[in-house]
């Protein structure tokens, strides 16, 4: 993974969630974040358009996502927790 990333696009998305759910959280979007490193391998040199905002889930988790692909970083910008 070159240098990709993941963010919230708010700091305080994950507060008020537990304990459970911020580490599945924290674990699901590193795994999106090298995912789409070996997926746009040009990083920030990538000219083509965005892939857009997508949702990933994991058990009880969904997370929706923006990849900046320029960015090397994928910008969480919701997170569902069903438990």
């Amino acid at each position: 993974m070159a240098d990709w990333r993941w963010e919230l696009f708010q700091d305080d998305m994950l507060d008020g969630l537990p304990d459970t759910a911020r580490i599945e959280a924290e674990r699901l979007a590193n795994e999106i974040a090298v995912r789409e490193s070996m997926v746009f391998l040009e990083g920030a040199a990538y000219t083509g358009p965005g892939p857009g905002v997508r949702n990933e889930s994991l058990g009880m988790l969904m997370l929706t996502y923006l990849t900046d692909v320029r960015g090397e970083r994928i910008v969480v910008v919701q997170v569902s927790w069903f438990g």
